[in-house]
């Protein structure tokens, strides 16, 4: 196994190209990487839950699943080797296979009880994938500063006009405010950031589920077409026009937003990371698209964020299952200072109940800013790309990426009977893993171990939906249930926050 690992790391250095700017990787074990100063180690998988596929909220809808995850530390509890507290799970826009639709943007609250199995071990005989028992407590609807419903549906080419501190928003035909809701913040005082892939916004919602704020990234981040703010999507609702044209000529490449976003371990400031590079930044190919943004914003006043920090982050380069060089875009981060996070990022098109069963690229790697050119304020916050055609600038040097999690390893998935590849059956791993989340062991021998829960987006796939009025049954016999895997990993640092 330790060959193996170490093969596959050569590889992915090897197929990466200079702008990645991957680290030398100090390997003390198969599970452990040294970054800086710093040793992180993956103790492996301890726990695996699901929730089934035809799960309805309150509201009576097919539940959505996890595009977003934040555990309330406040309620987590250990009682012998079992634990217990809640996590929110944040959907994005619903089911829309062919089309949005006009779902209502919501929160769910899930209750855990987590019993993992000791770093190694492997669980009794049918009790593979029972670690976690997750049950939905609550569901509330997202609503928008006036107090009106939210939409998942494309806003097309609308655009609310600023008001007051308000910035343009996106907004659909129907004149609701727009949301794909991809990442969450729960802070102390029951308040939430969530951030989006139509702006892409950082959005302040209230304890309640109320529009408080909304944050712009910098202006060479805003989907533009034709010299004119336009946060469409490409994925009209029913009778409506794509846009012209399809995709933003500068700014956020369609379904490539604010997908990750974190809050540091102090509280002082929110890291949100584009999905993958600008338009003019290469995004404009699976294969130059390597170059995204990391934005970090003091948080100090809640209801302003400020941005004080910008950075160039490599995203992982692989080759596809036809040998052709592409990029892992990024799903969620974990802020583990205001320098180092934890980053997912994954290939598409490849898991259970889809033409391709194998995933090439799953991984939760480590990146470090520390030594990275601060790019706020220059020329590359407005029309100046930072990686034309994905080369980077010669004046920028972009963080640092190291593997850390590889999500794939079947050595680790067959512990819990589950697996990467055929058979393509529902112990297949599911394309999309998007949401993650921290909270402590609390064991005061293992002060630094924490576990890592991190859960798929199941993009509502289920043979027993029903959303916005209407039954439905997920194309191609689809039927994916909602899935947590739980990590142990040892996190040096975050015990003094």
């Amino acid at each position: 196994m330790k060959y193996s690992y170490f093969l596959r790391l050569r590889l992915l250095a090897a197929a990466l190209i200079t702008s990645a700017a991957l680290t030398p990787v100090a390997a003390l074990a198969d599970n452990s990487v040294t970054v800086g100063a710093t040793t992180f180690v993956n103790k492996g998988l301890v726990g695996i839950g699901r929730m089934p596929s035809n799960q309805r909220d309150k509201f009576g809808e097919t539940f959505g699943s996890g595009s977003g995850m934040s555990i309330d530390e406040s309620s987590w509890t250990r009682d012998g080797d079992t634990y217990k507290g809640s996590l929110w799970l944040l959907p994005d826009r619903g089911y829309n296979a062919v089309g949005t639709t006009d779902y209502r943007p919501r929160l769910n609250t899930i209750d855990i009880t987590f019993t993992p199995v000791a770093p190694g071990a492997t669980p009794p005989a049918g009790k593979e994938q029972s670690g976690v028992q997750a049950t939905l407590a609550d569901t509330m609807m997202l609503v928008d500063d006036k107090g009106a419903d939210t939409t998942g549906l494309d806003p097309e080419s609308g655009v609310r006009a600023a008001a007051g501190d308000m910035p343009p928003l996106p907004e659909a035909t129907n004149g609701k405010v727009a949301l794909d809701n991809e990442a969450i913040i729960r802070l102390p005082d029951g308040s939430m950031f969530i951030s989006d892939e139509y702006g892409p916004y950082i959005y302040r919602f209230s304890a309640d589920g109320h529009l408080m704020s909304a944050t712009q990234p910098s202006k060479a981040l805003l989907p533009m077409r034709k010299g004119t703010l336009s946060f469409a999507s490409n994925n009209p609702g029913p009778g409506a026009a794509a846009p012209d044209p399809k995709d933003p000529d500068t700014g956020r490449q369609n379904n490539q937003g604010l997908e990750g976003m974190a809050m540091t371990p102090d509280g002082k400031y929110v890291i949100a990371v584009l999905q993958s590079a600008a338009r003019q930044d290469g995004g404009d190919s699976s294969s130059t698209r390597q170059n995204t943004r990391a934005m970090i914003y003091d948080a100090s006043d809640l209801a302003h964020l400020k941005m004080v920090h910008e950075y160039v982050v490599p995203l992982p380069v692989f080759k596809d299952a036809k040998g052709k060089t592409t990029i892992a875009a990024q799903s969620e981060i974990v802020a583990l200072s205001d320098t180092k996070f934890l980053m997912l990022s994954r290939d598409s098109g490849n898991g259970s109940m889809l033409k391709g069963d194998t995933s090439l690229y799953r991984n939760i790697g480590i990146v470090d800013v520390s030594a990275a050119t601060d790019i706020l304020g220059t020329d590359f916050d407005g029309a100046k790309p930072v990686a034309p055609k994905g080369v980077v600038d010669p004046s920028v040097k972009p963080a640092t990426l190291t593997p850390f999690i590889d999500m794939n390893d079947n050595a680790q998935l067959a512990r819990f009977g589950l697996h990467n590849g055929a058979p393509n059956d529902r112990n297949n791993l599911s394309e999309k893993w998007e949401a993650v989340s921290l909270v402590s062991v609390k064991d005061p021998n293992l002060p630094d171990d924490y576990f890592l829960f991190v859960a798929n987006d199941n993009d509502f796939f289920t043979q027993d939906g029903f959303q916005v009025g209407a039954a439905y049954k997920a194309e191609g016999g689809a039927d994916v249930d909602t899935m947590f895997q739980v990590y142990q990993v040892t996190l040096p640092g975050l015990s003094g926050k």
